[in-house]
C-alpha cells in the first residue's frame, strides 16, 4: 500500500482490546494505513504479540480502574508525541434472564460495558482537547441496543446506555473538534461468540434475517472504524453506524425462529 492510500499516516491510534475479535482487525487496518497503534488490555504478555506484529505499543489495561485507561492515555501521548484516534473494544456477552440478574452480575457486566466506557471516553476526549488537534472516539456497540433478544437486558441495556453517552460527549467535545461515534455490530463470529458459530441452524436463521444474507466479519466493523477515525468521517459525530448487513431493519430471530430453521436445516443434512 502506497503512502498516498494511508488514512492515518503519521497519526496514533489507542485500541483498548485491539488484541483480539474486532480490536486486532482494527488494529491491523489501522496500522496497515499508517498509524503508530496503542493496544490496551488486561494480558499483557497477549497485548505484546499483536503490538509487535503491526509495530505499535502493548500497554496492560483494565478499562474497569479509571486509572488505568488514563495511564493508557498517558502513555500513548508520552510514547508517540500525539493521539488521534481512540477506539474502545473492550467487552464480553453473556446470557442471563432478568429474573437470574444477580447483583453480582449486573456490576460485572456495567463496569466492563458502560463505566469502564464512560472512562474512555472522558480520558480520551480529555486528552485530546488538552492537545488542541481534535481527534477521533470510536466506541463498539451492539445490534442487540436496537434489537431486544432474551438474556441480554444487562448486555444491551449497557451498550444503549453507552451509545446515548456517545452522543451526550459529541455535543460537549464539538467545540474541541473531537468526533465520538459507535459501531453496531451484528454477530460476527470472534473469540467472545466462537460458540454460536458451531451451530448451523444459528448461522442460518442470521443469514435469513439479514438482507444481504451473510454474516458480517471483524474486517467489516475495522473497515467501520477507519471510516469514523480518519478525514473520510470528519463531518460524522454523534452517530451510531449500524454494521449489519441491514439486519436492523427487521429482527432478531426469536425461539420459534430457530427452531424452524433447526427443522429446515436438519433436513438439508445429507444424513437427514
Amino acid at each position: 500500500m502506497s503512502d498516498g492510500a494511508q488514512m492515518l499516516a503519521g497519526q496514533t491510534a489507542v485500541v483498548v482490546g485491539g488484541h483480539s475479535g474486532f480490536g486486532q482487525a482494527i488494529s491491523e487496518t489501522f496500522a496497515a494505513h499508517g498509524a503508530k497503534v496503542v493496544i490496551g488490555a488486561r494480558r499483557l504478555d497477549v497485548v505484546n504479540e499483536v503490538a509487535e506484529r503491526v509495530g505499535g505499543i502493548g500497554v496492560e489495561c483494565d478499562i474497569t480502574n479509571d486509572d488505568d485507561v488514563q495511564a493508557l492515555v498517558a502513555a500513548a501521548i508520552e510514547q508517540t508525541g500525539r493521539l488521534d484516534a481512540f477506539v474502545n473494544c473492550a467487552g464480553y456477552s453473556e446470557s442471563t434472564p432478568i429474573a437470574d440478574l444477580t447483583p453480582e452480575k449486573l456490576s460485572e457486566m456495567h463496569a466492563v460495558q458502560i463505566q469502564g466506557a464512560m472512562y474512555c471516553l472522558r480520558h480520551a476526549g480529555n486528552a485530546m482537547r488538552d492537545l488542541g488537534n481534535g481527534g477521533s472516539v470510536t466506541s463498539i456497540s451492539s445490534l442487540t441496543a436496537h434489537n431486544p433478544a432474551k438474556g441480554l437486558a444487562a448486555y444491551a441495556s449497557a451498550k444503549a446506555g453507552l451509545e446515548y453517552a456517545t452522543k451526550i460527549a459529541a455535543v460537549e467535545y464539538g467545540a474541541d473538534r473531537i468526533r465520538f461515534n459507535s459501531i453496531a455490530a451484528s454477530l460476527i463470529e470472534t473469540p467472545m461468540t466462537a460458540g454460536a458459530f458451531t451451530v448451523g441452524p444459528v448461522i442460518q436463521a442470521m443469514e435469513e434475517m439479514t438482507p444481504i444474507g451473510r454474516m458480517g466479519t471483524s474486517q467489516d466493523i475495522a473497515n467501520a472504524a477507519l471510516y469514523l477515525s480518519s478525514d473520510l468521517g470528519a463531518f460524522v459525530t454523534g452517530h451510531t453506524l449500524n454494521v449489519d448487513g441491514g439486519a436492523s431493519l427487521l429482527a432478531l430471530p426469536t425461539a420459534q425462529m430457530y427452531a424452524d430453521v433447526g427443522r429446515r436445516w436438519q433436513e438439508s443434512q445429507p444424513d437427514a
